[in-house]
């Protein structure tokens, strides 16, 4: 198929339906029961320590390669039309970002539609065994198909990051029919990233917080949307301070209303949650980060209690003052995987980024016996 760029678009008379790129992990999880306390979780037999998985390296290509059933990976090298999209005012809305790409990368109508469904994720960072520093990340969703997108932007970082393809949909049209053509598929994921790690070692994730409270910043500043801002941080920033000055100089809106945080953690071994609380960001320094507020004041503690559960188990299980393999770091997040709280969902991926040697090792609906290496090359 050859390198993505903007000359490979679409013709005008395909219509890219791009549907819920913000609902990276959880689905109906506020409706469900909340099963399993941290006892009962740590006291079942964990399967997988101390076992060796069978891990892949990969290569990522320009042309989009299945793994297995519902994992795919691509390679991006070109103009991701970023830079543009951030000096033209960036979007405050998703419908925005929708205009930017349909005016400036895609030919074709496009629109964003995002189910009524919120989510919920864990991440940690931890240091390694043999000082690197480790950043792992649990996707909890139901059964969906992911697009790994390595990424080498004209301008901006080197960076991996995953999507949920299956928030991305292509009609034609009045014709009917639903397909989805890879150029389209490739630049829209660029703009939906769930999660990722930069060349740098930065790596961020958004997780969701049960809350009637949105973020919507309205200031003289540019404008930024929830996905938008996880790719600036992996084009722009090389660590946690970088990135917290670079969302400083934009207003954040939240889709659909819905009140997010971001974990952020680097190379240097620094991690924070950020959060908006009445519309102004706070930081947090902290190691784990699951679906409620950490911030101090009125809103610490708000969510959902299975996300409790799973914070006190990520403590439990990787104390902040000791050194893990990437073994331990998997072992913890599958404690923590979906499979543990019978509420309907799978934990679709679970990530451990080496963050100091820029490699990440992919495992794929709570099969944690397989796994795909792919290096930040």
């Amino acid at each position: 198929m050859g390198q993505y760029d903007r000359r490979k678009s679409t013709a005008g008379f395909i219509a890219c339906v791009m549907t819920g790129l913000l609902l990276c992990c959880g689905g109906n999880i506020y409706a469900a029961a909340e099963e399993g306390s941290v006892d009962e979780i740590a006291e079942e037999e964990d399967t997988t320590e101390a076992e060796e998985a069978q891990i892949e390296t990969i290569i990522p290509s320009a042309v989009i390669a299945e793994l297995e059933e519902g994992l795919s990976v691509v390679r991006f090298d070109g103009n991701d039309g970023f830079v543009g999209f951030l000096q033209s005012g960036g979007a405050e809305s998703d419908t925005e970002v929708v205009q930017y790409l349909t005016e400036n990368l895609l030919s074709g109508e496009i629109e964003f539609q995002f189910p009524d469904s919120p989510f919920g994720c864990s991440t940690v960072s931890a240091e390694g065994e043999n000082g690197e520093r480790l950043f792992g990340r649990n996707f909890d969703w139901y059964t969906c198909d992911a697009l790994i997108v390595e990424s080498h932007p004209d301008q901006g970082y080197a960076s991996l990051s995953t999507v949920n393809t299956d928030f991305i949909s292509q009609s034609a049209g009045t014709l009917g029919s639903f397909f989805l053509t890879d150029d389209v598929l490739v630049l829209a994921s660029l703009y939906a990233p769930l999660d990722g790690m930069n060349e740098m070692g930065l790596c961020v994730s958004v997780n969701m917080i049960e809350d009637s409270d949105t973020i919507d910043q309205n200031t003289d500043q540019p404008d930024i949307t929830t996905t938008t801002a996880v790719r600036l941080i992996l084009n722009q920033a090389a660590d946690v301070e970088e990135a917290v000055g670079l969302l400083e100089e934009y207003d954040m809106h939240a889709s659909l209303g819905y009140m997010v945080h971001l974990a952020l953690s680097d190379a240097e071994g620094r991690s924070v949650v950020i959060e908006y609380v009445d519309n102004e960001m706070v930081v947090t320094d902290t190691s784990v980060v699951t679906n409620f507020y950490l911030a101090e004041g009125e809103k610490n503690g708000i969510g959902t209690e299975q996300s409790h559960t799973r914070f006190e188990l990520l403590q439990e299980l990787l104390p902040d003052d000791g050194q893990y393999s990437p073994e331990e770091i998997r072992d913890a997040l599958e404690r923590v995987s979906k499979h543990n709280f019978n509420d309907g969902e799978t934990t679709e991926w679970s990530i451990i980024y080496n963050q100091t040697l820029g490699e990440a090792v992919y495992y794929h609906r709570e099969d944690y016996s397989n796994a795909y290496r792919i290096e930040l090359g």
